[in-house]
């Protein structure tokens, strides 16, 4: 039997063709749809290996992808006019072809590059693990799959003989039929036979083939699905040991952020540090030896570092500027606080079409589009000013700095710092209303309290002010300009942010940089800030510029990427600063500096020696389930936290905001139309009262905030400054001044 199989023809079985047009390629012009704004645009298609790519041009295909579809699990729809939609994963890709010809012949071509993706699939395994495959497995597969390919041929020859045998005997039936009777029947009869015969022998060939494939397939199946099982049960036994490290981790530093009174003698370690690290080593002493060198051109920062010593760069700070634990005045002393609360109702998943709402407000001011609450977070801007303060740690150690020059540098990553919460937060804040205000009492955490409001509406203005017990005030009037754009939102805060150290009298001025809010109408929402700061010192003349530099998809730097450099009042560089604005800045003392060549655009370059660099400041890790909870950081999610005997202005008792954070949105949409709707009519009665003043000859008095005054700057500019009061009034608990506006 064996014998006859095998010195039968070998055929080719149906739909093996599709192997040779999968391992070929297929490439060609379509019109891709992108955007509302933009429509069709012509990209280049090439189709190879299962995958469509598709790129901008064809001198892209060396370098530059836009994207990639695995046509094995896609869905091909031919719509009307030369259409032809692609659905993968969930994702729908829309194309048209010049004519309809060409559409055929891509649909043509997608098909069978499926079909033939769709049967290598079935051969291979797609458990997704990428490691490398050890020799030994490698040769028993591909003995296996040997094994699997002949018993495929012979499945193959004898389904060629079972079809021309059948078609054999169907004719010597017919001719048996039509001699029935006559002298040459016997012969006919004997022929049948003969080809019945040999039927069955092929037959049974053919059952025995089939027998013995399937046995290989699931002897071999049983021995992967085991060792996939074996492979899957240890990947998630480590996944599950990995969480709970991280919660271990995150639940032991925010024990200490909250309470490290029950930490006593036990340092806090800096972000980045090794724990095996002798605690006791000082930064530059072991750094000494081991030196980094910078280059910097107008406007860009380029760090290169060298030395044997690498290793040890842990971010660890010199003793000058860490937390000195000796401190009375510190947190160590502190034995009692109130528990804050860590979580917040998770987000509902409301659908809401954003391009009907936006596509007539292109161009327009955000402020003045009417946005419903579903592209909101139940923030209001007055606390995102406040979330500034998410590392006043930074100037708790800025004001007990001898040298103005490193205190330069922790003001400047306080600078930064602001922007780590705004990564993930691509949602619109509240817009507060008229004489809103809000207040953060952390004396007992962290020695400061903060008060603001809302002194302006259109445009939107908002004035800040923090007094700290640990050395330092703030204050700021910002300002909020933002546009729409069709592709993106560009949020622009004018006005100066101000900072003052009691004991050394130092002044600090700096503004803040341009936010843009990316993919509004199609794609994944992303955020970005740009442009430059400058921390100027107005007492010591000290100066620094953070240069934060835009995503650009063809850039080799790393993203989020900010640089400056600290100059003296003489010009002299001191310091090199270097980090990013979502997670870390770090600091390199010069010590020698030279001039280098020019640079590719005729910039003059300097080329800086420093001493390797050390940590400023490291970004906080977000509370377990934030991306369920507007990605809040854990000051965040206690801005709305209910408290007692605060103005009935505060943000806290809006109650648009307050039903958003407890999801629910259709009441909250209600709410925030109400009070939009009362504070139209009353911009338009005082509107009216003033046009009646101005009638009569009488002088006209705009509006006046409660806690805060407008006064002029040394630069002519005006500014708002807290009056006082406000916290003498909590303390009486006499808010009767207080306008009601929710």
């Amino acid at each position: 039997m064996n014998e006859l199989v095998k010195s039968l023809p070998s055929p080719t079985l149906p739909g093996l063709h599709l192997t040779c047009l999968d391992s070929g390629t297929y490439k060609g012009w379509l019109f891709k749809w992108t955007n509302y704004l933009k429509g069709y645009q012509r990209r280049w298609f090439v189709l190879s290996n299962g995958l469509l790519s598709y790129y901008r041009t064809q001198a892209e295909m060396g370098h530059t992808c836009r994207g990639t579809i695995p046509l094995a699990t896609t869905h091909i729809e031919v719509g009307d006019t030369c259409h032809l939609v692609l659905t993968s994963r969930g994702r729908s890709y829309h194309m048209k072809a010049t004519s309809e010809g060409e559409c055929q012949r891509w649909v043509t071509a997608l098909q069978q590059a499926k079909a033939s993706s769709s049967l290598l699939m079935h051969h291979s395994d797609d458990s997704g693990d990428e490691g490398p495959v050890p020799q030994e497995y490698r040769a028993l597969t591909q003995g296996v799959l040997k094994t699997l390919a002949s018993k495929l041929d012979d499945l193959s020859t004898c389904n060629e003989l079972i079809g021309k045998h059948g078609a054999a005997l169907q004719r010597s039936l017919s001719e048996l039929e039509e001699l029935r009777g006559s002298s040459e029947s016997s012969d006919k009869v004997k022929a049948v036979n003969e080809r019945a015969t040999l039927f069955r022998i092929t037959s049974n060939a053919m059952i025995n083939a089939c027998r013995d494939f399937l046995d290989v397939a699931e002897s071999q199946s049983r021995r992967w699905q085991k060792t996939l099982q074996y492979e899957r049960e240890q990947r998630h036994h480590l996944e599950e040991t990995i969480e709970q490290l991280a919660k271990q981790h995150n639940s032991l530093e925010r024990a200490w952020k909250e309470n490290p009174a029950s930490y006593t003698g036990v340092e806090r370690p800096q972000e980045g540090d090794a724990s095996d690290e002798n605690d006791d080593a000082e930064f530059f002493d072991a750094m000494e030896d081991s030196r980094a060198f910078i280059t910097v051109t107008t406007g860009s920062i380029q760090h290169k570092r060298s030395g044997s010593n690498q290793s040890m760069m842990s971010g660890r700070m010199s003793n000058d500027w860490t937390h000195n634990e000796n401190d009375t005045s510190g947190t160590n002393h502190i034995q009692l606080r109130r528990t804050r609360r860590s979580r917040i109702p998770d987000k509902p998943n409301y659908s809401l079409n954003l391009w009907s709402i936006m596509k007539n407000c292109i161009g327009k001011d955000l402020s003045k589009i009417p946005m419903p609450v579903n592209f909101n977070e139940p923030l209001s801007m007055l606390q995102r000013l406040t979330e500034d303060l998410e590392y006043s740690e930074l100037l708790d150690r800025a004001a007990r700095c001898d040298s103005s020059l490193e205190q330069m540098c922790l003001v400047a990553a306080f600078s930064v710092s602001s922007y780590s919460t705004t990564v993930h937060r691509t949602a619109k804040p509240f817009n507060p209303l008229l004489g809103e205000t809000y207040e953060l009492d952390r004396l007992e955490e962290y020695g400061y309290r903060s008060i603001s409001e809302q002194v302006s509406h259109h445009p939107p203005a908002a004035a800040h002010h923090v007094t700290s017990q640990r050395g330092w005030t703030l204050w700021q009037h910002i300002t909020i300009d933002s546009k729409f754009r069709g592709k993106y939102i560009s949020v622009m805060p004018l006005g100066n942010i101000h900072l003052h150290f009691h004991s050394s009298g130092n002044h600090y001025v700096w503004s803040k940089v341009t936010s843009t809010v990316h993919n509004i109408i199609v794609g994944k929402l992303w955020i970005d800030q740009s442009g430059d700061i400058d921390v100027v010192n107005n007492t010591t003349k000290d100066t620094c510029r953070l240069k934060f530099s835009p995503y650009s998809y063809f850039s080799r730097d790393v993203p989020r990427k900010v640089t400056g450099v600290v100059e003296d009042r003489e010009g002299t560089a001191n310091y090199i600063l270097s980090g990013t604005w979502d997670d870390k800045m770090e600091s390199a003392k010069i010590v020698d500096s030279s001039q280098g060549c020019g640079g590719s655009e005729g910039k003059q370059k300097t080329v800086y020696q420093t001493l390797q660099p050390k940590l400023l400041w490291k970004k906080y890790p977000l509370p377990d389930n934030a991306e369920n909870m507007h990605y809040f950081s854990s000051l965040a999610l206690t801005l709305n936290e209910q408290e007692d005997g605060i103005a009935p202005t505060d943000s806290r008792l809006r109650p648009d905001q307050r039903l958003m954070e407890a999801g629910v949105w259709d009441e909250a949409n209600i709410q925030k139309q109400r009070l939009e709707e009362c504070q139209r009519l009353e911009r338009k009665k005082s509107e009216a009262q003033a046009n009646q003043a101005l009638e009569e000859g009488q002088d006209i008095e705009g509006y006046q905030p409660l806690w805060f005054e407008k006064k002029a700057e040394h630069s002519g500019e005006s500014t708002y400054i807290y009056r006082g009061g406000y916290w003498e009034a909590k303390d009486r608990q006499d808010w009767s001044i207080c306008p009601d506006i929710f």
